[in-house]
Parts: structure tokens; C-alpha cells; sequence
């Protein structure tokens, strides 16, 4: 079934659609990403402009982060006073992706920036998380000894305004989580993406905290910075699609409620090794559209 886009002024196919958001909610209730990182590219592949998707996908984000963190909630996995002060952070760093999207617009580089934006972040990612995964898995303890190294390195000690959070047992200057959660705000509002694939990891290995609860911090974080960038999205650049929200958001939150009961099932060091081949597959998909040589050179549009 074809529904029209008045945002993105095109027809696509509904299905496609709905199980792209199943997939994507999926996803965000297993690792604690918020998976933009995968919706952005494919609206892209779907032939939707770059700055919708990323306006839109951002709304998306917010339903099945709200979902997400319900069912995590239920099982005691959000430590809400970490997330706040990472919500500190994100905000800032919303606003100030909001002006660079605008900026973009304003130059006529918005539709090619999201797509070399994405390769080059995804792709340096995905490396990396596939060579500590693969070496994690190799090396009995690897994972634990790591995390340890980098929580107690000399810089993350010597830095000003610590702070204590008892659930997650850390001790730790409320300058780390805010400046992840800046980066997560900034990803957000350029890129339509939570940045779970990246805050993850930092809360894992920098933070030092409990795996248990980072899924469900992750989401919380990024349920506020979403909603939030979504707002200044559809106030100044007027790129939420609502027909494509409402889609995406249908099945996503079916699709988050099956992920978040699957977290206790699947090994964290394999779950990572699966999710860096996603990001390094959508990069590489990514990189071939910028530079296959189109069908057509060139088209023609009458307004």
C-alpha cells in the first residue's frame, strides 16, 4: 500500500515502512541505541530528501525511547540521576546541532553532509567496536579488565565536580557523563541518530558503569534529547514528516517491547560483534550511493 508524504512530497510504500520501525525499535530495546543510525540511511535509500529523514526520525526516536525506557524501568535498569546530568549536556549540545542543520540548509549542503556525516561515522565505529568485541571475546575477563583501565585513568581522575551515584556505584566529575551527553545531543540534531552506538560504549568503558543499567540510561538520555531536538526540527527547519512519524512510530514501539525482553538472552560481547557489523554495512551501502555513478545524471522537477 503507497501512502504520500506531504513533507517529503512522495509516495512510499507503507509496508516498507512499518517494518523498518519494527526492526529499528527492535533494536533500541536490545542495545539501548536509539537506532537512527540505521532508519536515517534506509529513508535515504527509500529516495526520501536527507534533512526529512533526519527531522522525522528524530520523533521517531522518541516513542520507542519512551517504550524502551518503560520496560527497563519495570526492571530497575535506569539510573535516573546519571541520566539527568547526561541530559544536561545533550540539550546543550541540541541546540547547537540545530544551528549547524541550519546552517547546512542555509549553503545548500544538507543533503550531502547527512550521507558523508554518516559513512565516516559509522564506519569508524563500526571498526572499532568489531576489534575490542573480537578481542573481548578471545581474551577471558578482557572485557572487565578494559573497563577498568580507562575509569581509572589519571585524566577522568583529576577532573573537577565529582559526584556520587549510588545505583550505578560510581564516583565520578559530572564533566564525563555531561560532555557524553553533549555528543548525544549534538549526533541527535545533525544526524537524526540517538548515538546509543557511541554512548553505550562510553558509558561501558569510561563511566565504568554496570552493563545491566546502561541500556535503560541510554534511553532515557535519549528520549529527552530526541524529544527536545524533534521541537526545534519541526519549529526551524520544518522537516517532520507526520504521515512518515506516525509510521515509524506505530512499529517501533511494538518492535523496542520484543528487544527489551531479549536483553537477558544475548551475550553483550556477541551483541556488539552483531551490531558493529550492522554499522559497517550500512557505511559501506552509504559510501557506494555517493559514489556509483546514478542511472540517471541528471532530473528535472517542475514546482
Amino acid at each position: 500500500m503507497q501512502v504520500y508524504l506531504p513533507i517529503a512530497e512522495m509516495a512510499v510504500s507503507a509496508e516498507s515502512i512499518l517494518l523498518l520501525g519494527a526492526l529499528v525499535g527492535f533494536l533500541s530495546g536490545v542495545f539501548g541505541v536509539g537506532g537512527g543510525f540505521l532508519t536515517t540511511p534506509f529513508l535515504i535509500f527509500m529516495g526520501l530528501p536527507p534533512a526529512v529523514a533526519v527531522g522525522t526520525q528524530a520523533s521517531q526516536l522518541v516513542a520507542a525511547s519512551f517504550s524502551g525506557v518503560l520496560g527497563h524501568w519495570k526492571r530497575g535498569n535506569v539510573d535516573v540521576k546519571l541520566g539527568t546530568v547526561m541530559m544536561g549536556g545533550s540539550m546543550v549540545g541540541s541546540i547547537i546541532g540545530v544551528m549547524v542543520f541550519r546552517l547546512l540548509q542555509h549553503i545548500g549542503q544538507i543533503d550531502l553532509a547527512i550521507p558523508i556525516l554518516y559513512v565516516g561515522l559509522l564506519g569508524t565505529m563500526g571498526i572499532m567496536m568489531l576489534v575490542e568485541s573480537i578481542t573481548a571475546a578471545m581474551k577471558k575477563g578482557g572485557e572487565e579488565k578494559e573497563r577498568s583501565r580507562l575509569y581509572h585513568h589519571p585524566l577522568l581522575l583529576a577532573l573537577p565536580y565529582k559526584m556520587r551515584f549510588p545505583q550505578s556505584k560510581i564516583y565520578v566529575s559530572v564533566l564525563v557523563p555531561g560532555g557524553i551527553g553533549f555528543l548525544g545531543g549534538l549526533l541527535v540534531s545533525i544526524m537524526g541518530i540517538g548515538g546509543g552506538f557511541l554512548l553505550v560504549p562510553a558509558m561501558i568503558y569510561i563511566l565504568g558503569m554496570p552493563t545491566m543499567l546502561v541500556a535503560g540510561t541510554s534511553l532515557f538520555q535519549i528520549l529527552f534529547t530526541t524529544m527536545f531536538a524533534t521541537i526545534m526540527h519541526a519549529f526551524a527547519s520544518h522537516t517532520v514528516d507526520l504521515v512518515l512519524a506516525g509510521l515509524l512510530i506505530v512499529s517501533g514501539v511494538i518492535g523496542v517491547q520484543f528487544g527489551v525482553r531479549m536483553t537477558r538472552k544475548i551475550k553483550g560481547v556477541y551483541a556488539r560483534i552483531f551490531l558493529s557489523l550492522l554499522l559497517l554495512l550500512v557505511s559501506i551501502e552509504l559510501a557506494g550511493e555517493l559514489v556509483i555513478k546514478p542511472v540517471d545524471i541528471y532530473t528535472t522537477e517542475v514546482r
